[in-house]
């Protein structure tokens, strides 16, 4: 009778144990690699202003809907106009095209769009993540063409790498 008692009081405690550990472990899944705490529930993202030299007149407009899109489509967060959780502010610095260097006395075949963001990122329930940076990447073109022939095609590769570095740096948290 002792050994059924005995018996019966480690096989409840083990599955108590078991209910208990499970519920205290908490595993986050997410196919776009964001990590972020369950506290944060919002992102406030600004319009960026283009204050690059060379203007293309729909790249704030772009930029800031793609930012959007890019925490709408890959996040649980809601994106609101104002006192977000997470708060991405900025500007568009700079937006230039350069030949690609060549050997001496050749003439470049390529030229290279090149685009850069300062973004000031803060995280109000955790600001050892906050961050001030410019972030760029280029695009490449035949120099045979013009820029404006090329833009439609270039601009949103290129501002879909930007974005993908911006999202890695604030909630991706490798």
């Amino acid at each position: 009778m002792y050994k059924k008692i005995v018996k019966m009081v480690k096989k409840n405690f083990f599955i108590i144990f078991i209910i208990f550990i499970s519920n205290s472990c908490t595993i986050t899944y997410s196919t776009s690699g964001a990590s972020i705490s369950p506290d944060i529930k919002t992102v406030k993202i600004d319009y960026f202003k283009n204050q690059a030299q060379l203007i293309n007149a729909s790249l704030s407009q772009d930029f800031t809907e793609k930012l959007k899109e890019k925490f709408i489509n890959e996040t649980d967060l809601r994106v609101i106009d104002e006192n977000g959780d997470l708060n991405f502010e900025g500007m568009i610095i700079e937006y230039s095209t350069t030949p690609m260097a060549s050997g001496r006395d050749e003439i470049s075949s390529l030229n290279k769009l090149k685009i850069t963001i300062k973004v000031t990122y803060t995280n109000e329930k955790d600001d050892t993540y906050n961050y001030d940076k410019s972030f760029s990447e280029t695009g490449e073109y035949e120099s045979s063409r013009s820029l404006e022939d090329v833009e439609d095609e270039i601009v949103p590769e290129i501002l879909n790498k930007i974005i993908d570095k911006i999202f890695n740096e604030s909630v991706a948290n490798w």
